[in-house]
């Protein structure tokens, strides 16, 4: 059964929506799912966290996807502190109020301060951020907007990040983007507070 559509035609998440899917219990997710709802619930200090007990309802394929979420943050290659601002900078590309409000709270918990996590706001070429970080960020709005990055970005790139880093970039982007297009298509909706 189709579940309603958003209430309004934004779809920049500012607008109140009714989820596609609504999250599953203990029965829609099964006991590994719901799990992991939970230990995330607590972690978060959410009541639920919506996004796994969305995704969860997909339950062969929703091990596999926080395996490899997990690998990109928070077990990535890249340091924490550029995988949250990598992740922050997607959210504020793709306007995904979910990843957004998340990954703020994460990544003051991993050490960026305000104005680093507001900077991922702003252009990367006048945010004043330094040369590997402006390089890094600018990759981030061309994989984004663009899908590819330019050679000029990549040969600049390539001074700062090893070949796997390289690689790790490209695939924490391209992951977050697809979050991104997962938690708007599904309308899944901000945690609430315990």
């Amino acid at each position: 059964m189709s579940q309603p559509h958003e209430s309004s035609d934004s779809h920049d998440g500012t607008a109140a929506q009714v989820p596609r899917i609504r999250p599953g219990g203990f029965r829609e997710l099964g006991p590994f799912g719901w799990a992991v709802n939970r230990i995330g619930a607590r972690v978060t200090g959410s009541r639920d966290v919506h996004l796994f007990a969305t995704l969860g309802r997909a339950r062969r394929l929703f091990p596999a996807w926080l395996a490899y979420s997990g690998m990109m943050m928070p077990f990535g290659i890249l340091d924490r502190r550029t995988t949250e601002l990598v992740i922050l900078r997607v959210a504020h590309l793709r306007g995904s109020v979910y990843e957004r409000a998340h990954h703020e709270r994460i990544g003051a918990r991993v050490g960026l301060d305000d104005d680093e996590i507001a900077g991922t706001t702003r252009d990367p070429a006048s945010a004043g951020w330094p040369g590997r970080l402006e390089v890094l960020l600018t990759a981030v709005d061309e994989l984004v907007q663009a899908q590819d990055v330019s050679d000029e970005t990549w040969a600049a790139l390539s001074e700062y990040l090893t070949p796997g880093e390289l690689v790790a970039l490209v695939q924490l982007v391209t992951q977050y983007d697809g979050l991104a297009t997962s938690l708007q298509t599904l309308r899944i909706q901000p945690d609430r507070p315990r």
